[in-house]
């Protein structure tokens, strides 16, 4: 099909495809959606409805389809392979791009013949036991049917190459830009309701074990004795509320659950402190942020964390209350300290890859995928 506006073929026909996401993942196949566009390719998005609502992919451009692949594996995935099926088969792209294990394994039985699957890792599994199990029998037919996968931290690709995948590669994923903040520091503390000459510590995330969330509350229960007292603002919805609040109500921890925000930036100009408690990321998109705004970090060591910082965050072990109320109680008492991981982190943002560097070669890849095709049918005439 033809360029609708200037009657040229488009550059790809692309399929980007997702399963449920809130955060990281929609935000980056949104990016790359527009992007794409604006390069002159075809755009088909398909995923669950809610993350067109979320993430507008059609605003971006993008023709999007809705189909329901949910979050973790589900009795109800053979509805999904069909129903993505015949949505490629009506868009005819010339390559599926599926983001995630969950879309990855349904674009991998759902691709028509012959069409180059590239297939971005973004999470680790983190599942024990039975499910565990399952999840990593996922991951290697995943990694073996992917023409080429692209992982967002070194430990995603060493991952895919020891399961066997066929070409993997760092495939960095870029936050998108960080908007100025509109609302004033005291007008954001207003809201919450934090005094002046309390430090505000800020941390968000979907509320998920992955993120640890329970050992930041465990932290900050002990921040009761600091004068002044420190603020803790989680900002992100998620399975572990329940648990989050019967933990900071038994525990009398400083923390307020925000729920999801859309006002990241007015909350990182107001915070004195940013925090990630993950058991596990890539390149966490709070994480750049925080960096990208100035706002001091504590992290944990994990995952691609250590690669993305390097030394312009404090990194402390996963699941170590004692390490983590050692490091923010360093960087709140004293201000200098904080102001120099503030100036390091904003240094270390700007050589990050950006979000035209991640298009450039995501392009790359599909310039070469799409040309392995054309000579495979080449040869065979």
């Amino acid at each position: 099909m033809a360029d609708a506006a200037s009657g040229a073929e488009p550059r790809w026909r692309v399929a980007l495809v997702l399963a449920s996401s809130t955060g990281g993942i929609g935000r980056h196949v949104a990016s790359l959606a527009g992007g794409l566009v604006g390069v002159g390719a075809e755009v088909t998005v398909c995923g669950p409805a809610e993350t067109d609502r979320q993430f507008a992919f059609t605003a971006a451009g993008a023709r999007f389809v809705p189909v329901e692949i949910p979050a973790s594996p589900q009795p109800r995935d053979a509805a999904a392979v069909r129903a993505l099926r015949r949505s490629l088969r009506a868009a005819a792209p010339d390559v599926v791009h599926a983001h995630g294990l969950r879309a990855g394994l349904v674009a991998a039985l759902a691709r028509p013949a012959g069409c180059p699957l590239v297939v971005t890792w973004h999470n680790q599994v983190l599942a024990q036991g039975v499910r565990g199990r399952v999840y990593r029998q996922l991951e290697g037919y995943v990694a073996r049917a992917a023409d080429v996968t692209l992982g967002a931290s070194t430990d995603l690709v060493n991952r895919a190459v020891a399961l066997g995948a066929r070409d993997a590669r760092l495939g960095a994923v870029a936050a998108p830009d960080l908007a100025p903040a509109t609302r004033s520091v005291d007008e954001v503390r207003e809201e919450f309701g934090i005094a002046a000459d309390r430090p505000l510590v800020l941390s968000v995330g979907r509320l998920h074990p992955q993120k640890g969330y329970d050992v930041l509350v465990a932290a900050a229960s002990r921040w009761r004795t600091c004068r002044p007292a420190p603020a803790v603002v989680v900002a992100g919805s998620g399975p572990a509320y329940m648990s989050l609040a019967a933990q900071i109500s038994q525990q009398r921890a400083p923390v307020l659950l925000a729920g999801h925000r859309t006002d990241v930036p007015d909350l990182l100009a107001a915070a004195d402190l940013a925090v990630v408690t993950s058991v596990w990321e890539a390149r966490q998109l709070f994480a750049q942020e925080a960096m990208r705004a100035g706002t001091p970090l504590v992290a944990t060591s994990v995952g691609g964390l250590p690669e993305l910082v390097g030394d312009a965050a404090l990194l402390v072990p996963p699941g170590d209350v004692d390490a983590l109320d050692e490091a923010v109680r360093l960087l709140l008492d004293d201000r200098q300290l904080r102001a120099e991981y503030g100036r390091r982190g904003a240094e270390r943002a700007a050589t990050w890859p950006t979000e035209a560097d991640t298009l450039a070669q995501v392009c790359a890849v599909y310039d070469e995928v799409t040309e392995r095709v054309r000579g495979a049918s080449q040869e065979a005439r």
